[in-house]
């Protein structure tokens, strides 16, 4: 099959494309995984950090993705939930060790043998991809595949952050950076809380607008004062000034929840601003997000068919899968990117083999 390769780490400001394009053997399922006809993949943060070693793969070659959707294939010989053609969706937990006493209680995020879907094995830049059916979900038919791909990752992370957040109706929320993850969390927010005001905090005018016109109470600058303090923010940002700027907006007892694996390394001279204070006294709180649950999936999918949630999404195909990450790093984003690997897609790479 025909997959996307991540070799090295790479530095994306210089514009390098990271992936390489390579045929490698069609993986078979083991007896509780299953086979995945990848039909699209979204595009994530996570590919970045990955891709500049700010949460590098163990192992190389690795191909990404992690917002999978795509047809079941082939069961192994004790898988048991999905039947060949079952549409279904891999996320970033790709296994957990099941046994220790964070997975006993739901939390298989903080289990130690945590692994990632597209960094500690690989993910969904592919044409097929395996999982245990145990981290598999079935994707409701209210989503296109496009749709769905980016609630995998970008609507799940956002609706554990929303939660952790403890947010009351009424109360208002923040958002710091307003990519994949952020658009979510405010059409969630807005459906959970309708009495709330969300105050977002984007680098563009392009992204204030996008927020605006999703019904967002007030748009600007991380370094712009809002009309009112916050009662929580949700910061999805890789920088850290933004951490250190949203604590000043919070009100007292407010609290930062910050949804990043990694921290960009070149503003660490932010934390030396940090003011006790300015920022965090009053009892402010921090606290961060790691990786997603089951549940998280299984309940944000549900959530997001029943209200609905549908993602904006910028949809490329899957020979582009370089001008998506680079566009992700360079320019201002609105929604979601997903690699649609279509019936055309898969000719092409057929005809490209052939000559």
């Amino acid at each position: 099959m025909k997959a996307w390769l991540l070799k090295k780490v790479y530095d994306l400001r210089a514009g390098v494309q990271p992936l390489e394009l390579a045929d490698v053997e069609k993986p078979f399922p083991s007896k509780a995984e299953i086979l995945i006809k990848v039909s699209c993949c979204g595009v994530c943060h996570t590919e970045l950090d990955e891709i500049e070693g700010r949460t590098p793969p163990q192992v190389y070659p690795v191909i990404p993705g992690h917002q999978v959707v795509g047809t079941v294939e082939k069961t192994g010989t004790e898988a048991v939930r999905f039947r060949q053609g079952d549409r279904v969706g891999a996320a970033w937990i790709f296994s957990a060790c099941g046994v220790c006493n964070y997975c006993r209680a739901g939390l298989e995020n903080l289990c130690a043998q945590f692994r990632g879907t597209g960094r500690d094995a690989n993910g969904g830049y592919a044409e097929y991809m395996t999982i245990s059916e145990k981290f598999a979900y079935r994707i409701p038919d209210a989503f296109k595949d496009t749709e769905a791909a980016p609630l995998l990752c970008a609507g799940a992370i956002g609706y554990r952050s929303l939660r952790l957040t403890e947010l009351k109706d009424g109360q208002t929320l923040g958002l710091t950076g307003f990519g994949a993850s952020g658009h979510l969390v405010l059409m969630m927010a807005r459906h959970l809380f309708p009495q709330s005001k969300i105050i977002v905090f984007a680098r563009s005018k392009q992204e204030q607008s996008f927020a605006l016109s999703l019904r967002a109470s007030w748009a600007g600058d991380i370094s712009d004062t809002p009309p009112f303090p916050a009662r929580a923010i949700i910061d999805t940002t890789p920088a850290w000034n933004t951490v250190v700027q949203s604590l000043l907006w919070l009100e007292p007892g407010g609290r930062l929840v910050i949804n990043a694996i990694r921290k960009e390394s070149k503003d660490q001279s932010a934390l030396l601003n940090l003011n006790y204070t300015d920022h965090l006294w009053m009892e402010k709180e921090v606290k961060s997000v790691a990786n997603i649950t089951t549940r998280d999936v299984e309940e944000f999918l549900a959530l997001a068919a029943a209200v609905p949630i549908l993602p904006e999404v910028e949809i490329y195909s899957f020979s582009n899968a370089n001008r998506a990450l680079l566009d992700m790093k360079l320019k201002p984003s609105r929604g979601a990117k997903v690699l649609e690997l279509s019936p055309a897609d898969r000719a092409d790479l057929r005809r490209a083999d052939a000559q």
